[in-house]
């Protein structure tokens, strides 16, 4: 006969160790609460091009005179309720697109990417006068590329066969962002924190470049911290 004490000791048994996972895991990221950062406004930044024939028409002329054009974005990632969130631009209620733009021919990467996050982020200086995190970026590893073959819309995480001169190529760096930081939008345009479970596999809404963020950002592993920086969580958090 089996005793209550045994039956309830059967229903609370650990399950026995798989065994070590962790091998050559990339370093832990420490990210923090959206509410650790401070969001301002500044000017509008109004499009480039009125409609996409002209940017395809810009692109073209840029390559004819200085060649493949090189763009620069970045994945600023924080957290909200233990979840990875991801700082992305929205653009008249619709079109979303990650801080970042195409450098200046002749511009080096590094240099020319931090410049284009400070003309997207970056507070004038009157704003914040004695904030030292206003125009700072440590930018991390850069985790993805993307291909454009054509003078046309179509992008590709690989270079096809048939293509010996790419007309852009556009790489996602990860932004590590500091325990606080003052960002500021343009008027014309909303920063939103989106999380990754909105983004995966959600293609309709965010394309392909930006709904596939998780898979990116599946290599690492993530420490939550509070606003008082006491972790509260990690991800993944796993008893093997």
């Amino acid at each position: 006969m089996t005793t209550i004490t045994e039956a309830a000791r059967k229903t609370t048994l650990v399950p026995p160790s798989s065994g070590e996972f962790s091998s050559r895991q990339p370093k832990t990221i420490r990210l923090y609460p959206v509410s650790n950062y401070t969001f301002g406004t500044k000017e509008a930044q109004p499009e480039e091009d009125p409609s996409v024939s002209a940017r395809l028409q810009r692109l073209q002329d840029h390559y004819e005179q200085f060649g493949m054009r090189r763009t620069c974005e970045g994945i600023l990632v924080c957290h909200e309720h233990g979840h990875p969130h991801i700082l992305m631009l929205q653009i008249a209620n619709a079109f979303f697109k990650l801080p970042g733009d195409y450098l200046h021919p002749g511009e080096g990467e590094i240099e020319g990417f931090t410049a284009r996050l400070n003309e997207r982020l970056a507070p004038v200086n009157a704003q914040y006068p004695s904030d030292q995190h206003t125009s700072e970026w440590e930018i991390g590893d850069c985790i993805a590329q993307w291909w454009r073959p054509n003078f046309e819309t179509f992008t590709y995480p690989f270079i096809p066969p048939h293509v010996s001169r790419p007309k852009e190529c556009k790489k996602l760096y990860l932004i590590n962002l500091p325990k606080h930081k003052v960002l500021s939008v343009p008027k014309n345009m909303k920063l939103l924190a989106v999380p990754l479970f909105e983004l995966y596999d959600n293609s309709a809404r965010y394309g392909s470049q930006l709904s596939a963020i998780p898979q990116y950002l599946s290599r690492y592993n993530f420490e939550f911290v509070d606003e008082n920086n006491v972790v509260i969580g990690r991800s993944p958090a796993l008893n093997h």
